[in-house]
């Protein structure tokens, strides 16, 4: 039988997180499963408890395509962190929340042992989620950085007192030109996100399209859209924007962007993977996130 490979994804800063990683550990071990973890969080994790020492690394013991699955204990941020991390397997991801209210895990503490025991049977279904492709061209037309995203690409400027001059282009074609904080660019997994705050609408995960919001643009016709999935974003940095923009994606990866850049943005050919144990209503997820008030609902008549 072969041997299964999955990666175990935490915030090493929390001791109820590090204690909850290592009960997945064991788990997974007494099941006949390979534990593995992050090459860059082996050290931090065994210098708070040495049962992390012999866990095997991923990159150095374990490939990324040997990988069958990644839990992740936490919120959203090291859900995405870990969606980077198995960016070009086929391994999906389950969160399971260790007490923020996020949207990607899926999971509650306290129900962790029956979700591991659920992996282990393989007990679970999979939700592919839009993810986006971007790259950056300069003003030669060729391009200098190419990433992905689950939630957002944003272009922003880097300096506080000078906003940048930007041209959106749609599907090839130039809608309009104006001065603003920055651009957001947003999946529907992300729209409860940056996008979200920026004032752009709130788009259910099964719904495919790609919203692209203004962030405090000096323009009249300035806001937010929704175009199809298959749409082609570009936001160009025009020359005479006095300042200098930058770039980031999912808030983790970035590059800058002189006067002259243009970031092209559109589906991703490879979506991201999320296991899912439960059917969830989004809206029950949008009612608990928000606190939304529901008192007085009767129900389906």
């Amino acid at each position: 039988m072969n041997a299964r490979h999955i990666l175990v994804v935490a915030h090493a800063k929390r001791e109820d997180t590090v204690a909850a990683a290592l009960r997945v550990v064991d788990a997974l071990r007494a099941a006949g499963a390979t534990p593995v973890l992050p090459a860059a969080d082996h050290d931090e994790f065994v210098a708070l408890d040495h049962r992390f020492a012999d866990v095997g690394l991923l990159g150095t013991d374990v490939a990324i395509h040997d990988l069958e699955l990644a839990i992740v204990l936490g919120g959203d941020g090291t859900i995405l962190r870990a969606a980077e991390l198995v960016r070009g397997s086929e391994a999906p991801v389950l969160g399971i929340n260790m007490g923020h209210v996020g949207f990607l895990a899926e999971i509650d503490r306290d129900d962790m042992d029956a979700a591991v025991a659920r992996v282990i049977d393989r007990d679970y279904d999979v939700e592919e989620r839009l993810a986006l492709s971007v790259r950056v061209k300069d003003a030669a037309g060729a391009v200098v950085y190419d990433t992905w995203a689950l939630n957002e690409a944003t272009v922003e400027k880097a300096s506080r007192e000078r906003m940048i001059e930007v041209v959106i282009e749609i599907d090839g074609r130039p809608l309009s030109s104006f001065g603003c904080d920055g651009m957001v660019v947003s999946t529907p997994t992300g729209s409860t996100a940056y996008n979200f705050s920026a004032g752009g609408p709130v788009i259910w995960p099964t719904v495919e399209a790609i919203a692209v919001v203004p962030l405090s643009a000096h323009a009249l016709f300035a806001k937010p859209l929704v175009v199809g999935p298959e749409a082609s974003v570009a936001i160009e940095m025009l020359e005479r924007t006095d300042g200098s923009g930058i770039l980031w994606c999912d808030g983790r990866r970035s590059h800058e962007l002189p006067p002259g850049a243009r970031v092209v943005v559109r589906r991703s050919s490879r979506p991201v993977r999320l296991a899912r144990l439960h059917p969830t209503a989004f809206t029950d997820r949008l009612v608990r996130k928000f606190q939304l008030p529901v008192a007085g609902w009767r129900g389906a008549l």
